[in-house]
């Protein structure tokens, strides 16, 4: 097996090279030291939800329209997206026209956030954005996270526009993530566009170990007109993470006609960055190291330059330009480390 996703890479040997590198890989790097200069929001008021599904609210206008849904807390310590649902909700938000659902999906593992220990409630028995498949959904599999899958996938397909709030670990600038679909793609791009810095746009088909919620077929298929977006609004723990999840959540409505413009100085468009996935590289040992803290972003101009090591394999790119897509800079032993990207030419 090569060390790219099987849906992005049919060639092998193109980033993976074992050899006897005259150069020595580096020493792990090291955790960040985890500032939480933003606390966890008080839901409590919310939790219940107001549908008979815990955590979910749900508002119908009399004007017909889309079913528009936004999503916070698919990982229960990446809070910022429910600082801003919980914001709407404060501010007693109604749509315009047809249907709106604020969902906080994860609550099992937000409530068990310990800031001493931040990593730690991702999740509780296994990752929930691997889970919307529905092969799995309708097996017997079971644990906390996939029984949550099944009690808000119901809803889900009544969903016709969808933004997943998240944010990410190892610093970097705010990324939106689409499926492979072009009218995912748009939508992301429509998000970026008005935004500044506008962020950048990362059309992928997903991870090899399951699929995430922008990848369940009601979204991802090309039978349907449902799309759906994720948001990485910067890192996590961070107030700024919270204002780029703000905005993006605000132009998503407007763009859906469920909220009247915000009254300010309209921006010229902006053509974000464009890039698409080719290779998503797998940690295939436990000693997976970069050999440098690369970010998010970062633009490798020559084929071949050497990214990391993995065991007795060196990772190296696999053509110029080679765009480097939220690297984690310590993976566990079959987790994704890093995603191999190319610049898309502009429609």
């Amino acid at each position: 097996m090569s060390c790219a996703s099987r849906r992005h890479n049919p060639e092998r040997g193109l980033i993976r090279v074992r050899t006897l590198s005259e150069t020595l890989p580096p020493p792990q790097h090291p955790l960040p030291r985890f500032k939480i200069s933003l606390p966890p929001p008080d839901l409590s008021q919310w939790e219940k939800g107001n549908c008979g599904i815990r955590g979910v609210h749900h508002f119908e206008a009399r004007q017909p329209g889309p079913h528009v849904a936004v999503t916070a807390l698919m990982h229960g310590n990446e809070y910022a997206g429910a600082h801003v649902l919980a914001n709407l909700l404060r501010q007693n938000i109604r749509p315009l026209r047809g249907r709106l659902s604020l969902i906080f999906l994860n609550l099992a593992a937000f409530a068990r956030f310990d800031a001493t220990r931040p990593t730690l409630s991702r999740f509780v028995e296994e990752d929930m954005n691997r889970l919307w498949s529905p092969d799995l959904i309708h097996s017997t599999h079971t644990s906390l996270e996939m029984e949550r899958v099944r009690e808000i996938c119901p809803l889900m397909e009544t969903v016709d526009a969808l933004l997943d709030l998240h944010s990410m670990l190892w610093p970097a600038k705010p990324v939106l993530l689409s499926g492979l679909t072009e009218r995912s793609r748009a939508l992301a791009c429509s998000l970026s566009t008005q935004q500044r810095p506008a962020p950048l746009v990362v059309q992928d088909g997903g991870h090899e170990d399951g699929p995430r919620l922008i990848d369940y077929e009601r979204f991802a298929s090309n039978r349907t007109t449902a799309t759906a977006c994720l948001l990485e609004a910067g890192q996590h723990w961070h107030p700024d993470s919270v204002a780029v999840a703000a905005t993006s959540t605000r132009l998503f409505l407007e763009q859906m006609m469920l909220r009247q413009p915000h009254a300010q100085v309209a921006k010229e468009p902006e053509i974000p960055a464009q890039v698409v996935v080719t290779h998503t590289v797998l940690a295939h040992t436990a000693g997976f190291v970069f050999v440098k803290a690369f970010c998010s972003g970062d633009v490798m101009s020559k084929k071949g330059t050497l990214l990391a090591f993995d065991g007795t394999e060196e990772i190296r790119t696999p053509y110029d330009d080679c765009v480097l897509v939220m690297p984690n800079l310590r993976p566990m032993r079959g987790h994704t480390a890093v995603r191999l990207a190319r610049f898309a030419e502009h429609p």
